[in-house]
């Protein structure tokens, strides 16, 4: 069974999917939906406390529709601790991939801010795309909250 709840957000509204146990997406904007279930409301929990200073990790069980590669991309970026990035190209060393192949599967990361695609950088320091709704103004919003050492935006 497929539900689905949602929230406002400093980003703006996101909605959540739940399958099975598992938080299987996060979208930006939509009508809000108000699906009840212990899981969701941990989750809405959860993203307010991140918001609200509190909460550094997601401790969510998620099942990302996923290949192979980016299940381990999505592991990588969730090792990326609060506040600190990587780069494009040292994820894509790691993971014995090209950067742009890592650029494509951030972007297609069905979960983001749970699945931290916002702390991946440009080598040069520049900060690529990002998938959400607000494009790079949402990564930067982001990034600022969790005062990422280094940025320079």
């Amino acid at each position: 069974m497929m539900r689905r709840a949602g929230l406002e957000t400093p980003v703006g509204r996101i909605v959540l999917t739940e399958e099975d146990g598992h938080i299987t997406a996060l979208d930006w904007g939509g009508a809000l939906a108000d699906d009840a279930s212990p899981l969701l409301d941990e989750a809405r929990r959860q993203i307010d406390a991140y918001f609200g200073g509190t909460r550094r990790a997601f401790t969510l069980p998620m099942a990302p529709r996923s290949s192979p590669f980016q299940h381990l991309l999505f592991e990588a970026l969730m090792a990326i601790r609060f506040g600190e990035t990587r780069s494009y190209g040292r994820i894509a060393r790691m993971l014995d991939a090209s950067p742009q192949a890592v650029g494509q599967a951030c972007g297609a990361n069905p979960i983001p801010i749970l699945i931290p695609c916002h702390r991946v950088l440009a080598s040069d320091g520049g900060l690529g795309g990002y998938s959400g709704a607000g494009g790079v103004e949402t990564k930067i919003a982001l990034l600022r909250h969790e005062g990422a050492a280094g940025l320079l935006i």
